[in-house]
């Protein structure tokens, strides 16, 4: 349903939340980042992946994420639903990964 060209610096850090409903792709076009995810059920162990340029990341709902930007990057993330700012807040809780 949506899609956003983000440009981000190195050492920024993005997200810091999960989705009750939505679902996100994030396509790394340019630059690398580290990933990290937690199953927001109780207890859940928390991951982290790197992700480079030509390649995606698959986050379901109910899954805490943050990225780590390692170098300047431009990424794609494509949604599931409306990325409209009152349908996005909606959807958002915010979380503390990093």
């Amino acid at each position: 349903v949506g899609a956003v060209l983000i440009t981000c610096k190195k050492g920024a850090i993005r997200a810091n939340h999960y989705h009750t409903h939505d679902t996100h792709y994030s396509y790394m076009l340019k630059g690398s980042m580290k990933y990290i995810y937690q199953d927001v059920k109780k207890g859940a162990k928390k991951r982290s992946v790197i992700v480079r340029a030509g390649e995606i990341v698959h986050t379901p709902p109910m899954i805490a994420h943050a990225m780590v930007f390692l170098e300047d990057s431009v990424f794609l993330a494509l949604t599931t639903e409306k990325r409209d700012q009152s349908s996005y807040e909606t959807d958002t809780k915010r979380v503390n990964l990093v």
